[in-house]
């Protein structure tokens, strides 16, 4: 029998990371575990089917895989993986359909999200925020640990900062790329680039953006090595998300010795406050001003803060969490 069994939606690469991480977490801490992973489904035409495509494939995988070998703690990664579970087990979510879900586009989600909730043994939000934002504050704290998306500093900065800012854009219009390009537009000075990565120009272009040809480059998808290598040559990320569910990117970016520019937000945004605590010159709604700032008016020891702030979510943070109650919690209850 295996001791966890992790049901993995796996829509977006931020989820997968967040699955593989865990993984690795409860296997240094002992735990037998596997990812039961959900076969990718396209989007379709509103979020209620899409939801509903992803939680049909997400309990097909999860039975699949207890029919092969059953497991004695089950963790769902994200409540769309448990809307249909085939039984009941942990939840681990960044952002609840209750509060990113509004209206028609959860008209099916709400509810059932509500009753999942309600029974299962034990609650893993990304953050404190995520917990209460969508909830009306009736989730009960006896049953909850916050389990952060950890992130680390693998390699030394890059010798030049030579990148004058850096975004991230999977999902350009969530993202708020068309402010950040607006923004950037008035911000920038003749030998100054923005790199847009996590998109195409295509993609870019049928969600009808488009990109100046001066001062800004557009990276489409890349490897996380490729990626983080990008990070550690950059001064600046800069971001302005009209929704931000948890912010992995800002936090990998806070990491990697970029300063953080960015808008107010919606969601359970946990770098927002950290970018707050470091300078609070950098966060608001005048998004050029700020990238001026951030570019000619460096704190000499922002990465300094920011490392400091950044210990909760370290990997060595996540393992203590999953060694001393995430354990312990998932076999009590199991």
């Amino acid at each position: 029998m295996t001791d966890v069994l992790i049901v993995s939606l796996g829509s977006t690469g931020g989820l997968r990371l967040a699955d593989e991480q865990l993984c690795e977490s409860l296997r240094r801490a002992g735990a037998e575990t596997r990812i039961a992973s959900a076969r990718p489904q396209r989007e379709l035409r509103t979020l209620m089917a899409t939801d509903m495509a992803w939680a049909l494939a997400a309990r097909s995988a999860a039975r699949e895989e207890m029919r092969r070998k059953p497991a004695r703690a089950v963790i769902y990664s994200s409540t769309t993986a448990a809307l249909l579970w085939p039984q009941p087990g942990a939840i681990r979510f960044d952002a609840l359909a209750g509060a990113n879900r509004p209206g028609r586009h959860g008209l099916w989600q709400r509810p059932l999200e509500r009753r999942r909730l309600s029974s299962a043994p034990l609650l893993l939000p990304y953050s404190e925020g995520a917990l209460h934002e969508g909830s009306d504050g009736a989730l009960a704290h006896e049953r909850t640990i916050v389990l952060p998306v950890a992130v680390e500093v693998e390699d030394p900065p890059a010798p030049e900062r030579d990148i004058a800012a850096i975004t991230y854009a999977a999902n350009p219009l969530k993202k708020g790329l068309d402010r950040v390009l607006e923004a950037w537009s008035r911000a920038r000075r003749p030998d100054e680039d923005l790199l847009v990565t996590g998109v195409s120009s295509q993609t870019l272009g049928r969600v009808g953006l488009d990109v100046p040809g001066d001062g800004v480059r557009v990276s489409g998808m890349l490897g996380a090595a490729e990626y983080r290598a990008l990070l550690r040559r950059a001064r600046v990320f800069v971001c302005a998300p009209r929704r931000e569910d948890y912010g992995q990117a800002q936090l990998e970016a806070l990491a990697h010795g970029c300063q953080l520019v960015s808008t107010e937000s919606a969601g359970a945004y946990a770098a927002l406050e950290l970018a707050r605590q470091i300078d609070r010159r950098l966060v608001g709604e005048d998004l050029a001003r700020a990238l001026r700032i951030a570019l000619d008016e460096p704190l000499v020891d922002y990465s300094t803060r920011a490392l400091a702030l950044l210990e909760p979510f370290s990997i060595k943070a996540l393992d203590s969490i999953v060694e001393r109650q995430l354990l312990p919690a998932l076999f009590a209850r199991a």
